[in-house]
């Protein structure tokens, strides 16, 4: 028979995905349960696994390899045109498998078969409204990530990586000035062996339990802790640095001038403590960051810096700018904190930006805001100083201390510029 006698080629079946809750078999639905039935291939975590029964359930059972990424495209390659169910641990678009099919195999037909969330079940039983919840997980992410979200009143519920995470949990909360906190861990939701137990971060004192938990807390500053707000201009104090610092007030003046959007990256050209980069992130989970800084024992402490504020996935590129921009990833912003002298460092920032990247530069020198009057010269963009003055005792009184100004230069780059020319 010739192809076109044959007809048009068959669609690829879709991979069903079905999620799945600590209740196991019985809190399927029953288009779930079919599917599972149907299914001659089952891909899923060992866990996940275990929960079905073999007399309603007779499709080959292949558990996931670590690491799952890289192994998705070759195992569902494996079973190409077998009937594939792939099982999710609740809801498969929510920090779960179904997401990772999405992104590694765009093109993948899916049909998927949704079950409550672990969150949906914590906050049936902590009485809590989820959109006022904020949730942040630590499988495979770095602890740190929960700093950010630790202000005082708020609730987060954290998604557990294993026995061990709510004691960490405390820990970081201890560590961060938030002891006070009540924390309550939530385990096995859903299923038969579902329990729950409490107490503060700073007398916690229970042991590891099950490795499938939620741990909620409830965030309570400790009274003599810094407080840090969620906007851009974080007390100074809340960097550790050797003085190359962004001071505050220039800090918040230039985020705004950078003014962050969620997904876009940064580059932060002469990162000092990584304040500019820190807050950048900050903003919003979606947000990156890198920081070139030439210094060893500086670049190290901006990892920490990092890591203390909530923001560990900011990259730090040991370098000397501009060699060490050569093949990083292109920024949406760029900001130039020091070095601005150094020969083809601007240059090479501008040619980097797309056309709508912004560009901001500060400078406390004049030969530096020489060069960068000639630049706003050629590109336009707009040219400030900043000045900012603080009360200090004087004798009995009090007067003011000027702290040196600072010259900033932000632009955005326009078609014109990208050719060269002028936007004015």
């Amino acid at each position: 028979m010739s192809p076109s006698a044959a007809g048009p080629p068959q669609a690829a079946a879709p991979v069903t995905v079905v999620g799945i809750g600590a209740d196991g078999w019985p809190g399927l639905t029953e288009p779930a349960r079919e599917a599972l039935r149907a299914a001659e291939v089952i891909i899923g975590g060992g866990r996940q696994l275990d929960l079905l029964p073999r007399s309603d359930c007779a499709g080959q059972r292949v558990a996931w390899p670590s690491p799952l990424r890289p192994a998705v495209p070759g195992l569902l390659a494996a079973h190409a045109g077998r009937r594939i169910a792939v099982l999710a641990s609740g809801d498969p678009y929510f920090y779960g498998v179904g997401r990772t099919l999405t992104d590694v195999l765009p093109h993948l037909p899916l049909r998927v078969l949704p079950h409550p969330s672990s969150v949906s079940h914590a906050c049936a039983r902590l009485g809590w409204a989820l959109e006022e919840c904020e949730v942040v997980s630590v499988v495979g992410r770095p602890l740190a990530r929960i700093a950010a979200a630790l202000h005082h009143g708020r609730r987060l519920l954290v998604l557990g990586a294993g026995a061990g995470t709510p004691g960490e949990v405390a820990a970081l909360l201890r560590e961060r000035g938030f002891g006070p906190s009540r924390v309550r861990v939530l385990e096995q939701l859903g299923g038969a062996h579902e329990r729950s137990y409490e107490g503060t971060a700073d007398g916690w004192p229970h042991p590891p339990g099950d490795p499938l938990n939620i741990v909620a807390v409830e965030c309570a500053a400790a009274a003599d802790g810094l407080r840090l707000g969620a906007v851009p201009g974080l007390p100074d104090a809340a960097y550790e640095h050797d003085g190359q610092l962004t001071k505050r007030h220039v800090r918040a003046a230039t985020l705004a001038a950078l003014a962050p959007a969620p997904g876009e990256l940064l580059w932060d050209v002469g990162g000092g403590a990584g304040s500019i980069a820190v807050e950048w992130l900050r903003t919003h989970p979606a947000c990156r960051a890198l920081t070139v800084e030439r210094d060893p024992e500086r670049a190290a402490r901006i990892v920490r810096n990092a890591d203390r504020l909530g923001v560990p996935g900011l990259r730090v590129v040991t370098g000397t700018a501009p060699d060490a921009l050569a093949g990083l990833p292109t920024p949406d912003a760029v900001f130039v904190g020091g070095g601005l002298t150094a020969p083809g460092l601007l240059d090479a920032c501008w040619a980097a930006l797309p056309v709508g990247g912004r560009l901001v530069a500060n400078t406390v020198t004049l030969e530096s805001e020489a060069l960068l009057v000639e630049w706003y010269r050629r590109h336009g963009g707009e040219l400030v100083r900043l000045s900012v003055a603080h009360g200090v005792p004087v004798g009995g009184f009090t007067g003011w201390r000027q702290a040196m100004p600072v010259t900033q230069w932000a632009v955005c780059k326009g078609t014109d510029s990208a050719e060269g020319g002028d936007e004015r």
